[in-house]
């Protein structure tokens, strides 16, 4: 019996397979595909998804092929900035950047060819879930391939498989609809040459609007031009009503659209294809020993780029948990945290991308004329945020509710010429002025053991505290006396039959 099967295996999926065979827990991962998908789909994460690549061991494999940028412009009717969330000269608290793009079949590959260092993980490719059933011991999944039909035990299972999750609909899992549908032409290309745009005014002067994300909320034809990875760019372009889907992927309409910003520039087109984006998110995320994680679990619009770090954060909650009930440290009950900790992120953040989705998607020049003079305004009263900011503390489940900084993301300075988890290493760990005796899972971090410039002790003294207590998923526990953080996450997990209910 294999400790968790994961059914998919796109970046989310083999993400969850390197996390967890890491932690030496026994891993089948089953995909449909013999291959990668030949060409891009998801194309942003965030500094959160690097500190968690670091955290699985994969950080070299994938950063050269990332490139860092500097964030979301959007610009109005009138082509001035009507918000502007951005990173330039912005202090890097978690030390990687903010935003970086890539290319989804790179990223893929790499991570799938990390398992091969784990003798305990099975990857079977060409593989397809054909439906479960479940115990009180594990799951037996039934799989169907090339030389075949197969059955395999596992003690939990994690559905990885996308938007439309057979795993999902075999539980008969329903999907609350946050009413957002909107039609629009995804297009990627290689680019030899920097993109034009129009005349843009109120860009910030240390903006580049090569390394930015850019909004253009214009309701003759919203779109999206976003910077990728070498030489790739994608448009997102919105259809307008009446347009038909298979008429706007001609070659001759395609290349209409893009060439306001590609006219003299040589550029290859490699793919165009229509999306509905959408805002969904399913009603349970465990169904006995299964869960849902990733685009499984919820399905965001794009305008902020979190739909892939939203599966990235579901595996990283997930994973620690199921270590340790894998190992009897903590009861079956902790998996229960999963959903009620990660549900609030998510529609927290789905439901700001939808807020932006109806103001980038109006089609009426007035009402876009009343929107860019609404939010100029906002912007000038409200200092504008970033992307990542959007995420919100962690506010139940194993938290100390009620302590400063309670469910925060624990920043990550340098420590010399390293990175803070690659010095103190991953798991519970302590960061604490005092010494403190902890049990064997907690790792104490004395901070005049830390050559970090002061930055934990900053970040303690802004509230009021002498230790944080950080989860291996990199959120803050709580702050407090030591002592009393470890007596308190140990109670919490002991009895989160209770927690859960509250």
């Amino acid at each position: 019996m294999f400790d968790v099967a994961i059914i998919g295996c796109g970046p989310v999926g083999a993400f969850a397979a390197n996390l967890l065979g890491k932690s030496g827990l026994s891993v089948l991962v089953v995909e449909q595909e013999a291959r990668p998908y030949p060409l891009p789909r998801a194309v942003h994460l965030d500094h959160e998804m690097m500190r968690l690549f670091q955290s699985a061991g994969v950080i070299d494999r994938v950063a050269g092929d990332m490139r860092d940028t500097e964030g979301h412009l959007h610009v109005g009717a009138d082509h001035g900035v009507i918000r502007y969330m951005g990173t330039v000269g912005r202090a890097r608290p978690f030390s990687w950047s903010n935003d970086y793009f890539f290319y989804q079949p790179e990223l893929e590959a790499h991570l799938r060819d990390a398992l091969g260092v784990y003798p305990h993980v099975e990857l079977r490719l060409g593989t397809a879930f054909a439906g479960l059933t479940q115990d009180g011991e594990g799951v037996t999944l039934h799989l169907s391939g090339v030389a075949g039909t197969d059955t395999v035990r596992a003690r939990h299972v994690i559905a990885c498989d996308g938007a439309r999750s057979a795993v999902r609909k075999a539980l008969d899992i329903a999907l609350d609809d946050l009413d957002f549908e909107e039609p629009w032409l995804v297009v990627d290309a290689e680019v030899d040459g920097p993109v034009r745009f129009p005349d843009l005014s109120g860009v910030p002067a240390a903006a580049n609007l090569q390394t930015l994300s850019v909004m253009v909320c214009d309701p003759a034809r919203p779109t999206t031009v976003v910077p990728g990875r070498g030489n790739h760019r994608r448009w997102e372009f919105m259809l307008l009503p009446g347009e038909d889907d298979q008429a706007m992927m001609a070659p001759n309409v395609v290349a209409t659209l893009v060439a306001p910003y590609l006219d003299g520039v040589p550029h290859r087109i490699l793919r165009a294809a229509t999306y509905r984006f959408h805002g969904l998110i399913a009603r349970q995320w465990q169904r006995g020993r299964v869960f849902l994680a990733g685009d499984a679990a919820h399905q965001t619009p794009p305008f902020f780029g979190q739909g892939m770090c939203h599966g990235l954060r579901d595996v990283a909650n997930l994973a620690w948990k199921l270590e340790r009930v894998t190992r009897g440290t903590a009861p079956e009950a902790l998996l229960a945290t999963y959903q009620p900790e990660r549900d609030p992120h998510v529609r927290a953040v789905i439901s700001s991308a939808v807020e932006a989705g109806r103001y980038i998607c109006l089609l009426d020049p007035a009402a876009a004329a009343a929107r860019d003079s609404r939010m100029r305004a906002q912007a000038q009263a409200v200092p504008q945020g970033t992307a990542a900011d959007l995420i919100p503390a962690i506010a139940t489940g194993i938290v100390a509710r009620g302590t400063a900084g309670a469910g925060e993301r624990f920043i990550q300075p340098r420590v010399g010429d390293r990175l803070l988890d690659d010095v103190t290493g991953a798991g519970w760990r302590l960061f604490t002025r005092r010494p403190v005796e902890t049990d064997a899972d907690v790792i104490t971090v004395p901070l005049d053991t830390l050559a970090d410039d002061g930055a934990i002790a900053a970040w303690l003294d802004a509230r009021g505290a002498d230790a944080v207590l950080v989860r291996p998923d990199h959120y803050v526990f709580g702050t407090g006396e030591g002592a009393d953080l470890i007596a308190c996450r140990d109670a919490l997990i002991a009895d989160t039959h209770r927690e859960v209910a509250a």
